[in-house]
């Protein structure tokens, strides 16, 4: 049995290193965000081989003495705790516990002055051993330099990956910590050409909007809210501005850039009925809270946290996400596909291609589509061809309207296409209303609406109840929140150490499989601690029942009825979406439709 002793000091820091340097990302990360403890208001960032070969990190804060510096590189040192509270951290790290694991496995140069001093100081330790130590002049603040990572670690140095990747992993911590901080400027230079510059002092939704997309100044919505000791602000996109993934949702929690599973969780159930299966909102959410009410030190490079009152953290969210996006109406992102609008610009078809009239203005979308050249049997269609056509589109005369009619957000209708599309006239444009998807969604708000002015859902009772097993920690969740989901009109009992007993289940899920239900519910709890799955299936049930029992497209309406539409739109929340994440209404305003006829 070999005996027990104790590793040397260089294999203690290269373990620790392991814990904090993963890959160049995770050392920048350290650099940068000792640089805002530090109080800069500057910080700029060089980066070569996408961080492989060179990591620069230059800050104009305090800096550190000469006895600073030495001690930063010595392990558990820090000037971040002024006392032995750790729970009380408010900072975003811990100084002397990443330059000395960064030291042990690269050729750290740390460059440093205070404001109080002549001239700064400067030391250099190559692999864990000092190589030079001595004065250096350089502006307050401090410089710090780290240069072959994993240089004399090939076994860690070979599963990094390419400079390419490595580098866009640079460039996500630069710009998650350039959108917690807008009070600071950043600016990041790779192999000599500068891909990102912010100014210091922009407002929160400026910052955001500049490091996540320019298009969220436009189809973002300002959350500012407060409940209790918490606060949320940030920028959310509207649903129907989304991703095919999530890589563009960004959470921070006191300032500290995070990636959470229940802050993940809260954001996708405040979407919930807003998105399709596979899309994912676009935002930035910054939660502020008392350093008493959550645990930053779960994790070794603190992007997770835990809670002190998940079940309060997850609601606050979800509400106040909500609450936004309702009070927005019937808004949606008003980007039509460049292709789509190119269409508009055509005046020539194909003789030897059937005509469609109107319809093809939007069936197009999804065929290929016609000549537009007068040439090789291509020629130009007469006005008096047109004439003879027969139009698949509808309108009526409509009726006298009241003089503050144009002043309708959605217009007023003026006819129907292909008995698809609500065509309506609105002060500043044209509006084209998919009728389908936008009453879609009014049916579901009735439904929902309904629903919430019970005390609690609707439940259809087992005629024989049904025995679930289950692992005997999923039933003591489920036995936990037992009272919460027979809100939800779901009624279980525990039936011995492994097995729950089902009464009732939700009127709009009876003649559903009721094990995989549980289970599904089970699985959402031990996932994310709350049992909002429930409720997510609930409201996708809804959604169905909304899509069956809307008006369908191919229906034909009168103008009466599509100003109905049009003015419950108005009133309803999120209207501007139905309830797969698709655009229910799109406008095109005056100036557009002047270029199209190139007036403008």
């Amino acid at each position: 049995m070999p005996e027990i002793r104790r590793l040397p000091e260089d294999l203690i820091n290269r373990i620790a290193a392991g814990e904090v340097v993963e890959r160049p990302a995770s050392a920048l990360k350290e650099l940068v965000e000792n640089a805002i403890d530090a109080g800069a208001s500057s910080i700029a960032v060089r980066l070569g081989t996408g961080g492989l070969d060179l990591i620069e990190v230059s800050d104009d804060g305090c800096g550190m003495s000469v006895e600073e510096i030495a001690l930063s590189l010595e392990r558990h040192a820090t000037s971040k705790l002024p006392d032995e509270q750790i729970e009380q951290v408010a900072t975003l790290g811990f100084r002397g516990e990443a330059l000395p694991s960064i030291a042990s496995v690269a050729r750290l140069t740390i460059e440093s002055r205070v404001r109080s001093a002549s001239e700064g100081w400067r030391r250099v330790v190559d692999h864990g051993q000092v190589t030079d130590d001595g004065p250096a002049g350089l502006p307050p603040g401090s410089h710090i330099r780290v240069e072959q990572l994993f240089g004399k670690v090939p076994a860690r140095r070979k599963f990094l990956r390419s400079a390419r990747s490595e580098y866009a992993a640079c460039l996500d911590i630069v710009r998650r910590l350039a959108m917690a901080r807008p009070e600071v400027g950043f600016t990041l230079e790779h192999d000599g050409r500068r891909t990102l510059a912010v100014q210091p002092g922009e407002e929160l939704a400026t910052r955001v909007s500049r490091l996540i997309a320019r298009e969220l100044a436009e189809d973002g919505v300002v959350i500012d809210v407060e409940r209790g000791p918490a606060r949320l602000t940030g920028v959310a996109g509207l649903p129907t501005f989304n991703r095919g993934v999530a890589d563009h949702q960004y959470l921070f929690v006191n300032g500290r850039p995070v990636r959470d599973k229940l802050l993940i969780g809260a954001v996708r159930g405040a979407y919930s009925d807003m998105l399709a299966r596979g899309r994912h909102a676009v935002l930035a959410l910054f939660l502020e809270l008392p350093p008493s009410e959550l645990d930053v030190n779960v994790h070794p490079a603190k992007t997770e946290v835990r809670f002190r009152d998940p079940a309060f953290i997850r609601g606050f969210i979800v509400g106040g996400l909500r609450h936004a996006l309702e009070a927005q109406g019937q808004r949606s992102a008003q980007a039509p596909a460049a292709s789509a609008m190119g269409k508009w610009q055509s005046d020539l078809v194909d003789e030897r291609t059937p005509t469609s009239s109107l319809q093809s203005l939007f069936a197009r979308q999804h065929s290929e589509p016609q000549a537009r050249v007068s040439e090789g049997g291509k020629v130009w269609r007469s006005y008096e061809q047109d004439l003879m056509l027969k139009p698949e589109a509808r309108a009526e005369e409509a009726e006298a309207l009241s003089g503050d009619a144009a002043q309708y957000p959605l217009g007023v209708a003026r006819g129907q296409v292909a008995e698809t599309y609500i065509i309506a006239e609105a002060e500043d444009g044209l509006v084209i209303v998919d009728q389908h998807a936008a009453h879609e969604r009014l049916v579901l708000e009735r439904l929902k609406a309904a629903g919430a002015g019970e005390t609690g859902a609707r439940s259809q009772a087992l005629l024989l109840p049904e025995v679930v097993e289950l692992e005997e920690p999923a039933c003591d969740r489920l036995e936990e929140r037992a009272k919460q989901l027979g809100t939800l009109g779901l009624v279980i009992e525990r039936f011995g150490p492994a097995a729950m007993l089902v009464r009732s289940v939700p009127a709009a899920l009876a003649g559903g499989n009721v094990h995989a239900l549980v289970q599904d519910i089970a699985d959402d709890l031990a996932a994310n601690g709350e049992a909002l799955l429930l409720g997510e299936r609930l409201d996708h049930v809804l959604a169905t029942m909304a899509c069956h029992g809307s008006v369908r497209a191919g229906r034909t309406l009168s103008v009466v009825e599509m100003n109905a539409l049009l003015r419950e739109m108005e009133v309803t929340p999120r209207s501007g979406q139905c309830n797969h994440g698709r655009p229910t209404w799109v406008k095109l305003a005056h100036g557009d439709i002047e270029k199209l006829f190139g007036r403008k």
